[in-house]
């Protein structure tokens, strides 16, 4: 005879399904966290926070539409934004390019406001 056990591969399939389950859950959360982007103001806020490091800035603001960079063979995404802040008496202006993925600034411009 012989002695089948439908309960115990019942269980032993369930395990395997939720382990499985489990598994890709986990894998997706970091996948699509891996290719979501920075918010713009979250970006901005990053940029202000550094500036205000070094001294009051007077005011800033960022494009909330990403644009396509390319630079060389990579391609990516990328807010434009502005800082304003003075300095020695001057109004001085700078414009960025930040990574909409990873809010890295990729250029800055100085340019004294006249």
């Amino acid at each position: 005879m012989h002695d089948h056990r439908p309960i115990q591969y019942f269980k032993n399939g369930l395990t395997v399904g939720l382990g499985l389950g489990l598994a890709g859950g986990i894998f997706s959360t970091i996948w699509l966290k891996n290719k979501q982007s920075l918010h713009a103001d979250d970006v901005l806020e990053n940029i202000k926070s550094a500036f205000v490091k070094e001294g009051p800035i007077e005011g800033s603001w960022i494009n909330f539409e990403k644009q396509p960079l390319r630079k060389f063979a990579v391609t990516s995404q990328g807010y434009t934004g502005g800082i304003t802040r003075t300095e020695d008496g001057q109004l001085v202006s700078y414009e960025f390019l930040a990574d909409a993925r990873t809010g890295t600034v990729l250029d800055i411009q100085r340019s004294i406001v006249e």
